[in-house]
């Protein structure tokens, strides 16, 4: 019997990298928690004023658009449409080329991953170095990241000790400041050879036209300060309305996404250089990305679309502790990658399914949520949706028999009082080879049904109780 993509992925995890995933992602969240309630009395409150200015975004992104490329044209800033991954290449590539550029130096940004822009600037002759440390080492090691805030989640320290000698960064050692300085070091000459740089942005502001961008490490600063050209790479949906809302949600993504109470470095950038300052771009481009967004959207799932990015839905998840962010196929991994990533794919939504089904359901990646998206919801809906396609995952038993149990009294009777039975049947004695497939990977607990339906008929009988009697 098949099992599902995501179990598969799981199974074959060395105990090293299930090690890393699970307490790197264990104390981000227990950090997380302490954090904000320590700070604020009603962090929840917090959490949905943040979902609902969100969704008034989303809601109406026809209208904050074309405001916000207002705002941006006015400040001296260029700004592109691409409607698809291989569109916004293309925009890129053309602004490079535009410019003469061969050498690229970029700061983290998921839409970067998400387009694949590394593989395809590099089959037209341009160098675009990570400069993220995490990234940079992903990139090194030819991976992908498994986290959306800390891309080698999956990698401990001596592993990457192991890279850099490997690479000639240094002999091994795998103290964390040595690793860092020896990144530093290597990193540091290319911000001022490069001929542009690439960001994201964490929000934009309708308002203003401000971009908005936030890191820990200060590289995306070095990457303004030393390049002609600044590329932004933003999703249709990173709008916030005004200026003021930034306050709630620096906040809120700093303490969900690595527990400070604000990110280290904050740039507030309105556009190109002015005629009095120093240094900066002398171009602004903010390339705008649909890749399937619209999609999103038109669908029943659009509050995803809130999604700030700060990956305290996978920290809590229990699945994305036991199968690390690459069991998801795609950048986005976790609660949010199982919802964004099917839906993102339109007509190839059956491609990644089975994703949906990669959940407990326990409801804790609402509830960390800084937007307080709906995910188990969103999750049910996505497997309504396949399950009205036709889509079948690998690894699902047959739930005829369950249905016919479930929609009558007298067999689902019957079967609570005779499946006591299978606390004493031996696994490997079960007739049916898709369940013994099934269980072999799974405990099965004591069987105890019909346990809830003896005590409520014992209790059913027993007198009401007066106003005054308390026993």
């Amino acid at each position: 019997m098949k099992t599902q993509p995501i179990d598969a992925f799981a199974e074959g995890m060395t105990a090293e990298m299930r090690a890393a995933v699970h307490e790197g992602s264990k104390i981000g969240h227990e950090k997380r928690t302490k954090l904000l309630f320590d700070h604020y009395a009603n962090p929840n409150r917090l959490r949905q004023l943040a979902g609902e200015i969100k969704q008034h975004v989303v809601e109406n992104l026809d209208t904050y658009l074309p405001a916000l490329e207002s705002r941006l044209v006015a400040n001296g800033v260029r700004v592109h449409w691409a409607s698809t991954a291989e569109s916004a290449c293309e925009a890129v590539h053309g602004i490079l080329k535009a410019r003469g550029a061969r050498r690229l130096v970029k700061a983290k940004t998921m839409v970067s991953e998400e387009i694949e822009l590394e593989k395809y600037l590099s089959d037209r002759g341009i160098e675009s170095l990570e400069t993220d440390l995490g990234e940079f080492i992903v990139q090194l090691d030819h991976d992908r990241p498994s986290h959306i805030i800390k891309p080698i989640m999956h990698k401990n320290r001596r592993q990457i000790a192991d890279l850099f000698e490997r690479h000639g960064l240094g002999p091994y050692d795998d103290e964390p400041a040595v690793i860092t300085q020896r990144a530093r070091q290597f990193l540091r000459h290319k911000y001022l050879e490069a001929d542009a740089c690439v960001t994201g942005a964490n929000f934009m502001v309708a308002e203003t036209g401000r971009m908005v961008i936030v890191t820990n490490e200060g590289n995306s600063r070095f990457c303004l300060a030393g390049t002609p050209c600044h590329i932004a790479l933003v999703g249709i949906e990173k709008i916030v309305p005004a200026d003021r809302d930034l306050g709630l949600f620096l906040n809120l993504l700093a303490r969900s996404g690595t527990a400070q109470q604000l990110t280290v470095y904050n740039e507030f950038i309105l556009g190109p250089r002015g005629a009095g300052q120093p240094d900066g771009p002398e171009e602004v481009h903010v390339v705008f990305v649909d890749n399937g967004r619209s999609d999103v959207l038109a669908s029943e799932c659009r509050d995803i679309l809130r999604c700030i990015r700060c990956g305290a839905c996978l920290n809590v998840c229990p699945v994305y502790r036991q199968a690390s962010g690459h069991a998801y196929r795609g950048p986005y991994s976790g609660p949010v990658g199982a919802v964004l990533s099917p839906l993102m794919l339109g007509e190839r939504f059956a491609e990644k399914a089975d994703l949906p089904k990669a959940s407990s359901l326990c409801g804790a990646c609402n509830e960390v949520c800084p937007v307080d998206i709906p995910i188990p919801d969103l999750l049910l809906r996505l497997r309504d949706k396949a399950f009205a396609l036709g889509i079948r995952s690998p690894g699902t038993p047959p739930m005829g028999a369950w249905a016919v149990l479930a929609s009558h009294p007298v067999a689902w009777r019957a079967a609570m009082a005779g499946g006591a039975i299978l606390n004493y049947l031996p696994t490997k004695l079960v007739p049916v080879r898709a369940l013994r497939a099934w269980e072999s990977s799974r405990d099965l607990p004591e069987w105890r049904g019909g346990a809830f339906r003896s005590w409520f008929k014992r209790h059913a009988k027993a007198p009401a109780s007066g106003p005054n009697d308390h026993g």
